[in-house]
């Protein structure tokens, strides 16, 4: 992090910090009062951060909390404090805390207590982000695998919660960069409803409808319906999945499961206009919330990542049986997708039961695992150690080796399968695909097709055009109708 004065050589410009750890990424931003800069320097699993006051910005930087390895924090000022978010104290669900400005070590840290909502009983609560204003703290939380925003007073420390019309649904934090404010902006979509965007009051509740997503088409949100399933692992876990579908669909009909399970990233049921081609051929559509994602808060997350990870396939079978099971399809109907690291999953579930599925779409699938974090001359392999291990030891050898997709390719028939990579892609090389795409041939040299599409333009993220991307969704979408045997042309 460089500092420059407006109106000065560049050669005069100082460094103020430097993170030689190559785990750690750096950040700098200003917080809402325009009391402090921060600058943060933070990997997957630890943080840290320094504060600056804003009105001296030549200041040498303050350490607000020393990193300790596991310990995740933010903070946000507020008065004569900070407001830490923080997993500290073993709160894996994560805490907030305040502490004097001027001193603000973990030894000066107080729990901020928080009252729960009615109905949540012993299910566990994550706050996942929070918003400071003067008069209010802003709450988003994620309780039964769904998202909730709740608002508590700093003068009392009542809370009310934001309610939503749809119980299946998705918010999210909007741009509110006013300290001194009393409404609050947010997002909103579920899988029938656009992406909206709301300002609400906090001290009234009331709701104020900004702007919703234009679907065009003559789009009518009540010929679908979504809803909330669970799926029961093998270890009795109760996994959610969220569904949509058009109401005059077939059943058992054409389904697609979509998976990713990483990260303690969330894939939370949102709206896609895309997504109508295939619910209007009578498909259903369904994603897996499965371990390894954050879903249902920070044990969820822990339980599907390192030598855990194979519970993210676990999880992602018992979502595929509970859709055959419960008549909603058949495996001669059902695709499984996913990207990246959904990617892997798609490939290791394809491995343990090949039978379950028509077909499989992995995009840019990290699917040689086991070779790429043995590689640490790839740009990415030491920071993802704290995501999938250090295969250098015996434990995450054996756990990777075991479930790695190139690695574990059987003799047998495999389902069709398109898989794409990007010739740019940093972060799954495009060898990756191509050699799965490889043993999977030769497992079955007489079986369904096995796709590899490579765009020699691309990167992780698929063509950077809009069109572009459009047409590269558009040909996945065409191969699952080939793969089914149904018309590419609605008839």
């Amino acid at each position: 992090m460089w500092r420059h004065r407006v109106g000065t050589p560049q050669s005069d410009d100082v460094c103020v910090f430097t993170e030689p750890d190559e785990r750690y990424f750096v950040g700098v931003g200003l917080d809402k009062d325009h009391s402090f800069i921060y600058l943060s320097a933070s990997s997957k699993i630890t943080d840290e951060t320094w504060v600056i006051p804003a009105d001296r910005p030549g200041t040498e930087p303050r350490l607000l909390a020393a990193r300790r390895d596991g310990i995740e924090y933010s903070a946000a000022h507020h008065g004569d404090r900070f407001v830490i978010l923080t997993n500290d104290g073993g709160a894996e669900n994560f805490k907030l805390v305040l502490t004097p400005d001027t001193d603000s070590g973990p030894g000066n840290w107080v729990d901020l207590e928080i009252e729960p909502a009615p109905g949540d009983g012993g299910e566990p609560v994550m706050i996942s982000d929070f918003d400071v204003a003067a008069d209010h703290l802003v709450l988003f939380e994620r309780a039964g695998g769904s998202t909730r925003i709740r608002v508590r007073r700093w003068s009392d420390g009542s809370i009310t919660e934001i309610g939503q019309p749809e119980p299946v649904a998705t918010v999210w934090p909007g741009a509110n960069p006013d300290y001194q404010t009393d409404s609050l902006r947010y997002g909103y979509s579920s899988m029938v409803s656009p992406a909206s965007v709301f300002t609400v009051n906090l001290d009234s509740g009331e709701r104020t409808l900004l702007k919703a997503q234009e679907v065009l088409g003559g789009y009518d949100p009540e010929r679908y319906a979504t809803e909330r399933q669970w799926a029961v692992g093998d270890d009795g876990t109760r996994i959610p999945i969220s569904l949509v579908w058009r109401r005059d669909r077939p059943t058992p009909g054409p389904c697609l499961l979509y998976v990713y399970g990483a990260y303690e990233i969330s894939i939370d049921p949102t709206f896609s206009s895309g997504r109508l081609s295939l619910l209007d051929r009578g498909f259903t559509f369904a994603i897996a919330h499965v371990r390894g994602g954050g879903e249902m808060g920070r044990r969820w997350y822990l339980e599907g990542r390192l030598e855990a990870k194979h519970r993210t396939f676990d999880d992602t079978l018992a979502c595929a049986r509970h859709l055959v099971d419960s008549g909603l399809t058949t495996p001669g109907q059902l695709v499984i997708r996913g990207g990246s690291a959904g990617g892997l999953t798609v490939g290791a579930v394809l491995n343990r039961a090949p039978e379950l599925f028509a077909a499989a779409v992995a995009e840019v699938p990290f699917v040689d695992a086991l070779n790429s974090m043995l590689d640490t001359t790839l740009p990415l392999t030491v920071t993802e150690w704290d995501e999938w291990g250090n295969p250098a030891t015996e434990p995450i050898y054996r756990a990777m080796r075991a479930y790695a997709p190139y690695e574990n390719v059987a003799p047998g028939p495999y389902p069709t399968v398109l898989a794409t990579a990007g010739l740019n892609d940093s972060r799954v090389g495009y060898w990756e695909p191509a050699k799965w795409v490889q043993v999977l041939r030769s497992a079955a040299p007489a079986g369904r097709p096995v796709l590899l599409w490579v765009d020699l333009g691309a990167g992780h993220g698929g063509p950077s055009g809009r069109y572009d991307a459009w047409r590269e969704e558009a040909r996945v979408l065409a191969y699952i109708l080939w793969a089914l045997g149904l018309p590419t042309y609605p008839e």
